[in-house]
């Protein structure tokens, strides 16, 4: 992606290009506006996520496997970088009526992608939250794709992911989550990848 290009670009105005270089940069200088945008730190965990499963993807190689494919990762940060956008803002109750509380599409998003980073095996695609979540109580289904390693039990990890959603959405917002599902796309470090 190229700096001129929209889909490259943050609501805040910076680009995934800048915001990559900060990061290869350590995050020095300390860039003030990056450091206290919810849109930049949100893409910049992103990117160090991204870095990181780069890293332990090349260490396991050089193990064992082959890399894989580039355009995995371009897939990955795609859909990392449409799934920033803040999106539609989901209601959090609170006792006091003058008081109102929401939560981001985009913040949803995020909490599901850091918490399947934690599950070895198994890379979270793309999250979208089906239904009315803006109404509380509505119901709501949460379709994932999702990437797993090759000669790991794809029953196994879809289950983990299912149940680790249910309970991170359960614990941290208000969603009626009346579904999880998960379609596996690919498989990565096989044999035959280029």
């Amino acid at each position: 992606m190229s700096a001129d290009d929209d889909s490259s670009t943050l609501d805040c105005g910076r680009t995934i290009d800048e915001l990559s270089s900060y990061v290869e940069a350590g995050r020095t200088p300390r860039d003030p506006h990056i450091e206290s945008c919810p849109d930049c730190l949100n893409t910049l965990e992103a990117l160090e996520r991204v870095g990181q499963l780069s890293r332990d993807l090349v260490a396991d190689d050089a193990e064992r496997m082959p890399r894989p494919p580039e355009s995995w990762f371009e897939g990955i940060l795609s859909v990392i970088h449409s799934e920033l956008r803040a999106g539609r803002s989901f209601p959090i109750h609170h006792p006091d009526p003058r008081v109102t509380i929401t939560v981001t599409e985009g913040a949803v998003r995020s909490l599901v992608r850091s918490s399947a980073d934690a599950l070895d095996g198994i890379y979270l695609g793309r999250t979208e939250i089906v239904g009315d979540a803006e109404t509380p109580g509505a119901p709501v289904r949460i379709d994932l794709t999702a990437s797993v390693a090759w000669g790991r039990s794809i029953p196994d990890l879809t289950s983990a992911l299912r149940d680790l959603v249910y309970r991170v959405l359960a614990e941290h917002t208000e969603l009626n989550v009346t579904a999880v599902n998960v379609a596996v796309e690919e498989l990565h470090g096989t044999e035959g990848e280029e």
